[in-house]
């Protein structure tokens, strides 16, 4: 798999991973800006698609590197969960409690 198409999927696959270890890391600002990078990569893997497709063993490897993508985006939602409530907190004016 060397296609234009199939390095966008790899790429966006290790910006998933890169995303996740930072969130392991509790560095949620370098997981906004891998975000941000990964949105570039999905909207020139989105152009480069209207002109061209995969073959079918692209399209397995496709699939499986979109499923790895996905638990990563698990994965990193389930860690982001308790900053987001913290972070709605803070907005809301109640100051975090500590027991």
């Amino acid at each position: 798999m060397n296609s234009v198409l199939s390095n966008y999927y790899e790429a966006i696959e290790r910006a998933s991973r890169d995303m996740l270890d930072a969130a392991r890391a509790g560095n949620w600002d370098h997981v906004v800006k891998l975000e941000g990078a990964c949105a570039v990569l999905i909207a020139q893997l989105k152009q480069s698609a209207s002109a061209q497709s995969l073959g079918a063993d692209e399209a397995q490897l496709k699939s499986r590197i979109m499923q790895r993508i996905l638990v990563n985006d698990a994965e990193i939602r389930q860690l982001a969960e308790p900053w987001l409530n913290d972070l709605d907190e803070i907005l809301a004016g109640r100051p975090k409690t500590l027991h």
